[in-house]
């Protein structure tokens, strides 16, 4: 069947009309800001009615916005508040406010908090130190793998998410992580460099559960050329207050 009569025909169900929408935000998340109608359709396997007819509902709803110019397309605002109401209320960022502010003071270095999202890097908390400037990265994400988060993260995954970040990692790259799977995966804290002239490195270290599962990680910038004995320094204070709001969440 082809794929523009599978996504009418599931488009006629609730569940096929959540999962059509689904797929469009998507797509408006992956591509330019601003993206046509036929575009999409294209790129979606839906008919240009469906995507019409799905793009007007969500406009309404302001999870999409269109350019009155050019009538295209983008994500919209009420995606903010949304994500904003969820962040509130994950108990790792309550637990772990206490401590971002005088973790940046001490490390002299932008603290950020950093999660997997379906297989992406996600910051969803940060302070700035002294470092912060051209490179700032407030809403950053980030390809999993060339990332300490990522890759912290990545390893401790199910095998499905793992082989979707794989997937997503540079070739010249893939052959690497594969091979540094369980170091990574039992690694206490990771570095990747940054670059004199781009993004800073970062060294993150995981915050783990109860259980074992991997939370989120807490994770600071660190300048090309430090020392690897400043570096574990930076880890252990972010290891030590890690570990001080996993503990608040234990007692809760």
């Amino acid at each position: 069947m082809p794929p523009t009569e599978v996504g009418d025909r599931d488009s006629r169900g609730s569940l096929g009309t959540v999962r059509n929408a689904v797929t469009l935000l998507e797509l408006l998340g992956e591509g330019p800001a601003y993206q046509q109608l036929t575009d999409l359709a294209d790129r979606s396997g839906m008919s240009v009615p469906t995507v019409h007819r799905l793009l007007r509902s969500l406009v309404l709803a302001d999870l999409v916005e269109q350019d009155p110019r050019s009538s295209r397309y983008s994500l919209g605002p009420e995606l903010v508040r949304l994500s904003h109401r969820y962040l509130a209320r994950l108990p790792i960022l309550g637990a772990l406010a206490p401590y971002l502010a005088q973790l940046r003071d001490l490390v002299r270095a932008t603290v950020v908090v950093q999660t997997l999202v379906r297989s992406a890097v996600v910051t969803i908390d940060r302070v700035d130190g002294p470092d912060a400037g051209l490179y700032r990265e407030p809403h950053s994400v980030r390809n999993p793998l060339t990332t300490a988060t990522g890759r912290l993260l990545g390893a401790r995954a199910g095998d499905d998410e793992w082989k979707t970040m794989l997937e997503l990692c540079p070739e010249s790259d893939r052959a690497r992580a594969e091979a540094s799977r369980e170091a990574w995966a039992s690694a206490p804290w990771l570095l990747v460099e940054g670059n004199p002239l781009g993004p800073p490195g970062h060294v993150a270290v995981p915050l783990l559960g109860g259980q074992g599962t991997a939370l989120a990680t807490l994770a600071a910038t660190v300048a090309p050329g430090t020392s690897r004995e400043d570096v574990e320094a930076v880890a252990g204070h972010l290891a030590r207050a890690g570990a001080a709001a996993v503990r608040t969440l234990g007692h809760a």
